[in-house]
């Protein structure tokens, strides 16, 4: 069992008892001479562990041989093999269809096989090979889709441990025989397995049209607005050589990883993440779609939640949290103005009612937040090109800056740095006028996040949870509710018989504490979700912050600012309001509903609604006169066009004195994402007109 490289497929083998899979992994360790070789998942380990040998089977190419219980058999993913055995027969088809979806998920590339081992000549193997000849037969005809449904299959109105027990005590009868067979073709009956299938298929829940337009809007743009994978690929990497990881590019966007630091394993360990942090990994990628790529290793998926990212993050924040603090001073390259601002970085939590092991309430959603300001209590006069399109500031000047306004400015050269001096000197506090420094700016700005943005998290979350809760209650009232009246009527059926003088195999006081036992379970579960529903918004604490420059300003002081800038800067902020308004002109004409979002700086400036879909089109506006060669791309509006290619448009209006003369889509205008340091990319205009289409 090679693989086109040489290397050793990996194999899964399900055992019934604990006693077998010792024998199992004795007898394969010894085989092969490496312990290493075989991991085992058994019901006699906890969760983490169950989880950190599923990790190490994945990951780890020394580790070949997967032996396993059925604490294996559902919730756990073992999709980096393709190759399975059942060493013994499970007596509930259920479990023989949980064992296979280990392996047989989507996004398996192989061609999964299992191997089912039965003692041959017995009458219990008798019954399987009935069984499984008739699968086979059924499998052909129905597709993968029979294993769907395998475990509602009935046998005669009972299960199958019934139908291999009577095939052990009277199976030498050949009517009882016949009798058997003939429960196992019934149960396997084409139209009952169809009627099952169609069974499983009702949808019982339905959405209004509107209610699925707005679901579809919401989804697209935090696809456009994701992390994952270019911010996170692009942080991780860096952040991971930086602590003294060792990671190597094996195929196109996805990685090796030969060395994982002490420091970032023992990180893991300490916070508690879940699964542990393994010494290296065979593949990592940061995009859904090379997790599996055929004839390569299984990927592990690095995002967040991964203990490997998760054990990074918190590393490089408890060395690096202090520059947060003290802060930074960046350069708004697109703004011509005068008046440098504040740009603060807040945290906010939401808690509900319930708590952690430490007794502390638990957080349910943290929220990165941006608040940008003046630095006097009047709102900021912000010359981007997009004067009449900022978000209002509120009466302290603050405003909300976007989600990642950060990525849109550069640093100081050493130059520059000597000529914001002054700016600094000014922002230390005073023996007396508090106004206009550092610590009044920031109350301004933890007031603003208090009244404007701590409360607009609160709702989404509280829509989200609420809706979230309100459909948990009511499925699991439904399943416990269900089975507390099957365990009381079965405790009243077998209390009956004992006073008959019978005695059952259960007893009637199991089966009603069985009931009682379910619905106190029912009872605390409600409790809990009502905790859930009590949510808190914690107050919003300033983690960071960064004098923002103005590129205008910087121009000013090293005595280059002249009227003619100015009157350029003008100009500019008037080509850009013409090119936005023949985009929004132009879409309308196209049938779609345009909504100018530009001041969010969400990396693109207007969203166009496709009517009666809910889909939308991103489309980022670049006004150039008429002769201009350039055009200057941010990396926020780079990493957005990556993020939804398909939906992401570069407008190009070129702008001949009041009027527009001609406007270019381009489609797909970036190829590829901007290195770590870059904030910005310039293009060439002739090229990229040259691939878009004139509208």
């Amino acid at each position: 069992m090679f693989d086109a490289g040489g290397a050793r497929r990996k194999l899964v083998i399900f055992t019934e008892h604990r006693d077998t899979l010792n024998y199992l992994t004795e007898r394969i360790r010894t085989l092969l001479g490496r312990p290493e070789a075989v991991v085992t998942i058994h019901g006699g380990m906890g969760r983490e562990a169950r989880r950190q040998a599923q990790e190490n089977f994945t990951q780890n190419p020394d580790a070949l041989v997967l032996v396993a219980t059925d604490a294996a058999g559902e919730g756990i993913n073992l999709q980096r093999a393709h190759l399975m055995v059942n060493y013994d027969l499970p007596w509930n088809p259920n479990r023989l269809e949980q064992r296979f979806g280990r392996i047989h998920r989507i996004g398996q590339t192989e061609v999964c096989h299992l191997w089912n081992l039965i003692a041959d000549e017995t009458r219990e193997g008798e019954v399987f090979q009935r069984l499984f000849d008739k699968l086979e037969q059924e499998r052909q005809a129905l597709g993968g889709q029979v294993f769907d449904v395998l475990g509602k299959v009935k046998f005669a109105n009972q299960p199958l441990r019934e139908l291999v027990l009577q095939a052990i005590r009277y199976g030498d009868q050949p009517e009882v025989r016949a009798r058997l067979y003939q429960a196992v073709d019934n149960a396997l009956d084409r139209e009952n397995l169809r009627a099952l299938l169609e069974e499983r298929a009702l949808v019982h829940d339905s959405m209004d049209t509107t209610r699925v337009r707005q679901i579809r809007a919401d989804l697209a743009r935090a696809e456009a607005r994701r992390l994952q994978p270019h911010f996170i690929a692009s942080f991780f990497l860096e952040a991971f050589r930086l602590l003294g990881g060792t990671v190597r590019e094996r195929e196109p966007r996805r990685y090796e990883i030969t060395h994982v630091p002490a420091a970032i394993r023992n990180r893991s360990r300490l916070i508690g993440t879940g699964n542990a942090v393994l010494p290296r990994y065979e593949r990592i990628t940061f995009e859904k779609a090379l997790i599996a790529v055929p004839g390569k290793p299984l990927a592990a998926f690095v995002c967040p939640g991964h203990p490997l990212l998760d054990a990074t993050i918190d590393l490089v924040l408890e060395r690096y949290r202090d520059l947060l603090k003290r802060g930074a001073i960046l350069v708004d390259p697109a703004d011509p103005g005068t008046e440098p601002r504040m740009l603060f970085y807040l945290e906010h939590a939401i808690q509900d009612a319930r708590t952690d092991r430490a007794g502390n309430r638990r957080i349910v959603s943290r929220q990165m937040q941006f608040v940008e300001m003046g630095l006097t209590s009047r709102p900021p006069h912000h010359s981007s090109g997009n004067e009449e399109m900022s978000a209002p500031p509120d009466a302290e000047g603050a405003r909300m800056a976007g989600y990642a306004p950060y990525l849109d400015y550069r640093p100081l050269t050493d130059t520059e740095q000597a000529m914001v001096d002054c700016i600094l000197q000014s922002l230390q506090p005073g023996e007396e006028d508090r106004t206009g420094t550092l610590p009044d700016i920031e109350e301004r700005a933890l007031k603003y996040a208090v009244t404007e943005l701590a409360p607009q998290h609160l709702a989404e979350v509280r829509r989200r949870k609420e809706e979230l809760v309100r459909k948990t209650m009511a499925a699991v009232k439904d399943r416990l509710t269900k089975e507390i009246n099957y365990w009381d009527h079965r405790a009243a059926e077998l209390k009956l018989q004992e006073e008959a003088g019978k005695t059952p195999r259960i007893n009637s006081a199991k089966a009603q504490q069985r009931a009682d036992e379910l619905q106190a379970r029912l009872e605390q579960r409600m409790a809990e979700l009502e905790e859930e529903r009590q949510l808190a918004s914690l107050p919003p604490v300033v983690i960071g912050g960064a004098l923002i420059v103005p590129a205008g300003l910087l121009t000013q002081l090293c005595g280059a600012h002249t009227p003619e800038l100015d009157s350029f800067a003008r100009e500019a902020a008037r080509i850009e309001r013409l090119a936005m308004d023949t985009v929004m002109a132009a879409e309308r004409q196209l049938g779609f509903e345009p909504h100018d979002v530009s001041a969010a700086r969400c990396g693109y400036d207007i969203e166009s609604r496709i009517p009666g879909t809910g889909q939308l089109r991103f489309i980022e506006v670049k006004g150039r006169a008429i002769g201009a060669e350039t055009v200057t791309v941010t990396k926020n509006e780079i990493l957005t066009a990556l993020n939804k290619p398909e939906e992401f448009i570069l407008a190009i209006v070129l702008v001949d004195g009041d009027r527009a003369q001609a406007t270019y889509y381009v489609r797909r205008p970036f190829r590829r994402e901007p290195d770590f340091g870059v904030t910005s990319v310039t293009y060439e205009i002739a090229k990229l007109v040259g691939r878009g289409e004139q509208i």
